[in-house]
């Protein structure tokens, strides 16, 4: 267990952490949230006990292990390859087995009487308990399974270390942390550089994961899938909330509306007691009653409206009315270095269409998107944009070719498009640059800012065909929000390529697939691409068949011998007869299963209806025995399931084997 007790930082006026007091628990599964700039880092470091506290603040067992990965990692020394890094992950593990090959080979040389044997029988107990308590034998197929799952392939596995980029070396020291398996996992921003592919091996292994997290991430779909409570930070505060960040979503905003409705209750209170005092206190019969209402006033904890984090507000301007065609990519083939990244690519795009790129790392998608919009030439092939489109181009990097000399108004200037100065200022506005803001230099704006500004430039520019390169790195999730409500509305074509599947999803209708050089158009979004691309409906129930009983056309049923019918009959009675025998317990159990299931469900029903009535929130004792109910009702379902499962099972199996001799 980690805790956190009354955590305050701040700079002058601005309190970057206001009395912040939290506990994780050794199974928890935190998302921490809040807008670009909140502390999120900052608190990860200093659970991570990388940044220093006061004494007393965070209190840790001296035993617990914590692993934690930054968003930005420095380089792995040259020397080592990546399965040798990876390795190092068990160095402690394979450093004991080779202690203890050491020591059996001694004891087949020396007698038992030896008194060396003692203390070497003695270090071998030592070492044999620590080894057999861990998968050493499966140390090479756990890293290669975790390297792959990553995004790693074989021939990677040889590489030097310090070949690597630093997407990639941020996969890396993922790994390591996932093969050390501390009991408290930290992760910044750990999806910042996956493909979807990667995302949901990743989402799938942490599921299963034995220990704590405490996630980081700006990807919606992510958290959702992962995390079972949320942290938010903002203005200083932290707030705990029950479930992923969906439920957060909700939960927040009916919090929300009831501390609006009791503030205004208070403040309606406060002026009613107000009018009061001001009407009576200069006479001499009421003066008591208003002096002491006067008291009560001073008495009254003042009910405080959270403070509301400024958020961006926007609208793409009308696009120009383009051809019915947008773009057409014809037979397009590009290579690097000697490199083929694709060959004879092709695909159209309407107008109106709005298409998502996707594809493991490597595949080409921010080729393919350069390509189209101009900035780089094909090897061979064509294309072609439809009559009267014009491109607007945002870069994965776009935010570093920003002038850093240049402020923040005078970067607007440089669009080419004249706009006044109350245009220019909207436009700023709309992404948070009020005031003094626009007069900032670049160079001191952060990451989000000058992926805010960079957006706005694009923005500022009129086109009818958007192309992106990973638009959200760096905003924050109420920023990523806007920005897709943005988009889907605008009514112009859009290419994007992105790996956050909550936000394309929200307004595209096409997806193009680049795998093995191909590719390859789906329509739909991004959870039908994956259901097609998985060859099975997710919610698919599968179910087991065994033939263990069942004659095969290989091993044709035996020919019954010939009987007179008097027999046959009583064998038949006996058979039935011990069918029954069989069957009566597991009938038994199906039964009182069934009605135990019934009973339960009708329950679970009715909480169910009782924690949809936004009511209930506002009882907190009320809303923690109910959600405590209906979790014992889940896992108890969940156990019954599994009883009638396995009852149902033995009766199919015994009606199988025994119908198949009568």
């Amino acid at each position: 267990m980690i805790t956190i007790n009354d955590l305050n930082i701040q700079f002058g006026d601005k309190h970057l952490f206001r009395q912040v007091s939290a506990r994780i628990n050794p199974d928890d599964r935190i998302g921490l949230v809040g807008v670009n700039g909140a502390g999120k880092s900052t608190l990860l470091k200093i659970i991570a006990g990388l940044t220093e506290t006061d004494a007393g603040v965070l209190i840790r067992a001296k035993t617990a292990t914590v692993g934690y990965l930054p968003q930005e990692t420095s380089a792995f020394a040259a020397g080592r390859t990546l399965y040798q890094e990876a390795e190092s992950a068990f160095a402690e593990l394979l450093a004991a087995q080779q202690e203890l090959d050491v020591i059996n080979r001694q004891l087949s040389t020396i007698s038992s009487t030896s008194p060396e044997s003692t203390t070497l029988l003695n270090r071998q107990g030592e070492l044999q308990h620590l080894v057999e308590h861990t998968d050493v034998f499966r140390i090479k197929s756990t890293i290669e399974k975790v390297l792959q799952g990553l995004g790693f392939t074989e021939p990677d596995f040889q590489k030097d270390c310090h070949t690597f980029s630093g997407g990639w070396i941020t996969r890396l020291l993922l790994a390591k942390l996932l093969l050390i398996r501390p009991a408290f996992l930290l992760l910044d921003e750990p999806t910042n550089h996956l493909d979807i592919e990667s995302l949901t091996w990743l989402e799938e292994f942490l599921k299963t994961y034995e220990g704590a997290l405490v996630i980081i991430s700006h990807d919606r779909a992510f958290l959702d899938n992962v995390t079972t409570s949320t942290w938010e930070l903002s203005l200083g505060r932290l707030t705990c909330y029950r479930g992923n960040y969906s439920k957060y979503v909700t939960e927040k905003e009916i919090r929300m509306e009831i501390q609006r409705a009791a503030y205004a209750n208070q403040q309606s209170q406060i002026q009613q007691t107000m009018r009061f005092v001001d009407r009576f206190r200069s006479k001499s019969t009421k003066a008591k009653q208003a002096q002491s209402r006067l008291r009560q006033l001073d008495k009254l904890e003042l009910i405080e409206i959270d403070d509301q984090e400024r958020q961006i507000s926007f609208r793409f301007p009308p696009s120009t009315a383009s051809g019915r065609m947008a773009i057409e990519a014809e037979g397009l083939t590009k290579s690097y270095e000697g490199r083929q990244v694709f060959s004879n690519l092709s695909f159209q795009l309407q107008r109106g269409d709005k298409l998502a790129v996707v594809g493991v790392n490597g595949a080409g998608k921010s080729t393919l998107v350069k390509l189209l919009a101009g900035l780089i030439l094909p090897d061979s092939g064509l294309i072609k944009p439809g009559y009267n489109v014009k491109i607007s181009y945002f870069g994965q990097h776009q935010a570093n070719d920003l002038s850093p000399k240049l402020t923040v108004f005078q970067t607007m200037a440089t669009t080419g498009v004249e706009m006044s100065l109350t245009q220019t200022r909207s436009i700023l506005g709309a992404f948070l640059f009020r005031g003094n803001d626009v007069d900032k230099q670049v160079q001191v704006l952060s990451g989000g800012e000058k992926s805010r500004l960079a957006l706005a430039k694009m923005i500022a520019t009129p086109a009818n065909l958007l192309i992106m390169d990973e638009p959200t790195n760096h905003l924050d999730m109420m920023s990523q929000e806007v920005l897709q409500e943005a988009l889907n509305q605008y009514d112009g074509s859009i290419i994007v390529v992105s790996h956050n599947r909550y936000f394309v999803d929200g307004f595209i209708n096409k997806v193009l697939e680049i795998k093995y050089g191909q590719a390859t158009l789906y329509d739909g979004n991004i959870a039908y691409y994956l259901e097609k691309t998985r060859g099975v409906h997710p919610d698919a129930p599968t179910r087991k068949v065994s033939l263990a009983n069942k004659p095969t056309a290989a091993q044709p049923a035996a020919s019954p011998q010939k009987t007179n019918p008097k027999e046959l009959r009583q064998s038949a009675a006996k058979l039935r007869e011990e069918k029954n025998r069989q069957l009566l317990p597991f009938r038994k159990t199906v039964k009182e299963t069934e009605g135990e299931i019934e009973q339960l469900e009708a329950k679970q029903k009715q909480l169910e209806t009782l924690m949809s009535d936004p009511e209930l929130y506002r009882n907190e004792t009320a809303f923690a025995e109910s959600s405590q109910e209906y979790n014992a009702i889940k896992q108890k379902l969940e156990r019954l399931y599994q009883r009638w499962d396995e009852a149902q099972a033995k009766i199919e199996t015994i009606e199988a084997s025994l119908t198949t001799i009568i």
